[in-house]
């Protein structure tokens, strides 16, 4: 936590006004290992002690913030992202949708699916939606973040070295801010741990699904992008695709 609060402090001090954070970024990515009898203990409320450190922080310097934890809420337990506000208001808690279970991802022994749909924050900095890690496969919870009126999504993640084949990751980013004319911004996890090694890597795609800001492989460092969001209403997504729609017919395709 405390690494945390150094560089969300660091960053403000270059002059950042939204700082995200990668997939549980303040504790181990437990799902490594199968869950625990006792895994509920590890996960924490929303509000609650982490979040309260940074609500203090962002109406101390004006900055949105984009956490993620394991959150627990009576006996059910998700990976949840808060946003905060400016004015350091919890505005709510995106819960990962869809939940994957392989080998060193055990996911399902942790989380519950998420309940909260696809919403977006509409936050002094600009309009903010998340997608969590596995979420960011799906194109029609994408889609939704920008029918929503999504400026930038971000996507914490916790993605190891050589889990997909080379590329993809920054593919499948480029290719929603296109489709959907916002920012993209995947937070990734860094590190050696248990059994994975994850491999940093974040960047920012602008809604020309252009690559405009980048992270090194494997180093732990804090990444940071000026971003216009008003290139977002120039975007071929929100004068063509999104325009173009026909959600008539979309509900026979599932």
């Amino acid at each position: 936590m405390q690494r945390g609060i150094v560089a969300a402090k660091a960053a403000i001090q270059a002059g950042a006004n939204v700082v995200c954070f990668a997939e549980l970024a303040f504790e181990p990515f437990y799902p490594q290992q199968p869950a625990g009898q006792q895994y509920k203990e590890l996960a924490e409320a929303i509000p609650g002690p982490t979040t309260d450190l940074f609500c203090q922080l962002a109406a101390r310097h004006q900055v949105v913030f984009v956490l993620n934890l394991f959150e627990r809420d009576g006996e059910q337990t998700y990976d949840s992202s808060p946003v905060i506000d400016a004015d350091g208001s919890v505005l709510g808690t995106t819960r990962m949708t869809h939940i994957t279970d392989y080998d060193c991802f055990h996911e399902r022994g942790y989380y519950q699916p998420g309940d909260r749909g696809a919403p977006v924050y509409d936050t002094q900095h600009g309009k903010i939606g998340v997608a969590i890690c596995y979420d960011r496969h799906y194109p029609e919870y994408m889609r939704a973040l920008a029918v929503a009126g999504a400026e930038l999504v971000v996507v914490p993640q916790a993605g190891a070295v050589g889990e997909w084949p080379e590329g993809l990751y920054e593919a499948e980013m480029r290719v929603a801010a296109f489709q959907n004319g916002y920012f993209t911004a995947l937070c990734n996890r860094v590190g050696a741990e248990a059994k994975l090694t994850f491999s940093g890597e974040s960047f920012v795609c602008d809604p020309l699904g252009t690559v405009i800001a980048r992270a090194g492989q494997g180093t732990d460092e804090i990444l940071y992008c000026d971003i216009d969001t008003g290139q977002v209403a120039e975007s071929h997504a929100r004068k063509l695709f999104l325009r173009d729609r026909r959600p008539e017919l979309y509900g026979q395709w599932h």
